[in-house]
């Protein structure tokens, strides 16, 4: 089989895009400056930084550290507010045909169905990613994510104020007892996807300074070094699914892809699509070599179809 005759279109909810390779929210602002490198339509999704209802400056500096294999962030949520999204940002990127996976966040579950609600009916937008890994300022300050009861309200609340034809993805924290546990309740209270993973909580000691190497002490661990546990997630969530544990939706999957091989990874744990996130940062143009590397992968193992090759590791070997 030749790759240009592998067919890439993938889910998103109730749509189909005609590729499954996307951006992880963070790492590609709002897309101005990957414009320079990918066009942005060529994108399955173009998944925008984190969206609050307010200004926001993020955390002090140092925010950002390299590690072994990896990058720990503490930016903060950083963000301009849902004022100046809709009036400058979202009207860029509906004008070069991007197709915008909008990532919303709140400290109080108001604040999520405040952004939600102001993203209805707005061009280009094809879904809602709820960024449910910051501290719930109700709750002591506890992440959302970490508590499936917390979990299930965010995303229960943000589906009543939205359209039905809107997917909304609830993004995962891994660093929880259980991941199934929190997707279930993300599902049950109405999400059509799961994105998966955010970061995981790491840190650096500066031996020069002898004190973090981020402001903030600990921050968001991603790229290879988090390949691993991300695929890991994907996988379990995906594998609950089979078994009747969570019903079945599209899973998003992200945390480390760098190739086609990493992407065609998640695919085969699970993954309806795939996001690159610190990639971006060394190579602005992995979004497009990426997805060419994976046809090329699919093809040399027979696949027709992208959606072929979804879960394909879950299937019995036949020997």
């Amino acid at each position: 089989m030749e790759p240009q005759d592998v067919d890439l279109s993938a889910p998103l909810g109730h749509l189909t895009l005609p590729n499954p390779i996307g951006t992880a929210s963070g790492c590609a602002g709002y897309g101005r400056e990957l414009a320079r490198f990918v066009p942005l339509a060529e994108l399955g999704t173009v998944t925008t930084k984190t969206i609050m209802p307010y200004p926001r400056a993020g955390e002090a500096t140092p925010r950002m550290a390299e590690t072994p294999s990896g990058m720990l962030n503490s930016i903060g949520l950083q963000g301009s507010g849902i004022d100046r999204f809709l009036r400058l940002e979202l009207p860029w990127l509906a004008e070069r045909g991007a197709r915008v996976l909008v990532s919303i966040a709140g400290q109080r579950l108001e604040e999520f169905i405040e952004v939600a609600a102001r993203l209805h009916g707005q061009p280009g937008v094809v879904g809602i990613e709820l960024n449910i890994s910051g501290p719930n300022l109700a709750d002591r300050g506890l992440v959302f994510a970490r508590n499936p009861a917390t979990s299930y309200d965010v995303v229960r609340a943000v589906r009543k104020v939205t359209d039905p034809e809107l997917p909304v993805y609830a993004k995962l924290s891994p660093d929880v007892t259980s991941i199934t546990e929190i997707a279930a309740a993300c599902v049950h209270a109405g999400a059509d996807g799961l994105s998966m993973i955010n970061t995981a909580v790491g840190m650096a000691i500066d031996l020069d300074t002898l004190r973090p190497a981020l402001a903030a002490g600990a921050g968001g661990l991603s790229g290879p070094a988090l390949r691993p546990i991300a695929l890991r997630c994907v996988w379990e969530v995906h594998a609950a699914m089979l078994a009747g544990r969570i019903p079945q939706v599209p899973i998003l999957g992200m945390g480390g892809i760098s190739t086609g091989r990493d992407a065609l990874e998640f695919t085969l744990a699970g993954a309806s699509g795939v996001a690159v996130g610190t990639a971006l940062f060394h190579d602005p143009a992995a979004p497009r070599r990426i997805l060419a590397e994976l046809r090329a992968e699919l093809a040399a193992r027979g696949f027709a179809k992208y959606t072929d090759a979804v879960g394909f590791a879950h299937r019995p070997h036949l020997s």
